[in-house]
């Protein structure tokens, strides 16, 4: 699975727009244990990641492909390349588990003993929110839980519900067609709502209110229900909220807008 993200992030911040632009690119390998009447038990490895941003503070990237030392964060990409993970999928592409993630994720960076104390534990924070099991596996599911739960014939439609989990919290509402049925592919268009889950007291310095839309173009094998081709585009509108903190005292709430998009290919 080849996947690019690209968002573009807008922020009003005391009368000052800030823009913030980020580039995910990852290619995950994906190989079939076992499976039996109800689930696949998968082995899963990234072959690559790479991250893009761009800040009101100028541009900073990640690649695991990167050899140098000192880019301490690229060389963490690079450590968690090639070391495999196990996922189970249900036979509709809902994600049932992730296991042996943060294991895995502990031991590269354990590995790096120029990272030690608060610093350690910051990264660590940081790779579980984008890399961790929940992470990864509503990361997943957002690709791949899109079959039917039971056969359909072309123009009928399906519900499905899945939950985004990253910085923020969401739940995903999608109605998908069989728009078409091809030689090899089942062509399936997916239309979706966005609505953030309030995050427990506490457990984040940060608070989203926001909503958006989710239109998605997806192309599957039909020998092995893999999907071959997908196009998912996002829009989201809405407020966060920076609780009470010493940095900002009585904490904040600004208007915030994201669009983006996702593409995944099998090459």
């Amino acid at each position: 699975m080849v996947s690019t993200t690209t968002s573009a992030i807008k922020q009003t911040i005391n009368g000052q727009v800030n823009n913030i632009n980020v580039t995910l690119s990852a290619i995950t390998s994906f190989k079939v244990l076992s499976a039996d009447d109800s689930l696949y038990y998968m082995e899963v490895t990234y072959k690559g990641v790479n991250m893009k941003m761009d800040l009101p503070t100028g541009q900073v990237s990640f690649d695991s492909q990167k050899k140098d030392s000192t880019d301490v964060m690229s060389s963490i990409l690079g450590g968690i390349v090639d070391k495999p993970f196990t996922a189970t999928f249900t036979k509709s592409g809902r994600v049932h588990s992730v296991e042996n993630l943060e294991n895995m994720i502990s031991s590269v960076l354990d590995g790096f003993r120029q990272v030690q104390g608060t610093q350690k534990e910051q990264i660590k924070a940081r790779f579980m929110q984008s890399f961790g099991s929940r992470s990864v596996k509503g990361n997943l599911e957002m690709s791949t839980a899109v079959l039917p739960e039971t056969p359909v014939a072309k123009n009928d439609k399906w519900s499905k519900h899945t939950i985004l989990q990253s910085t923020m919290n969401a739940n995903v509402e999608t109605v998908y067609q069989l728009i078409n049925v091809t030689p090899t592919s089942y062509l399936i268009h997916g239309e979706g709502t966005i609505v953030t889950i309030p995050g427990e007291p506490g457990t984040s310095p940060m608070k989203y209110d926001m909503k958006g839309t989710m239109v998605s173009d997806i192309k599957v094998d039909k020998a092995t229900g893999w999907i071959t081709e997908s196009k998912t585009r996002q829009n989201i509108n809405g407020t966060m909220t920076i609780k009470d903190n010493p940095d900002t005292p009585g904490g904040i709430t600004f208007p915030v807008s994201m669009t983006g998009e996702t593409i995944i290919t099998d090459r």
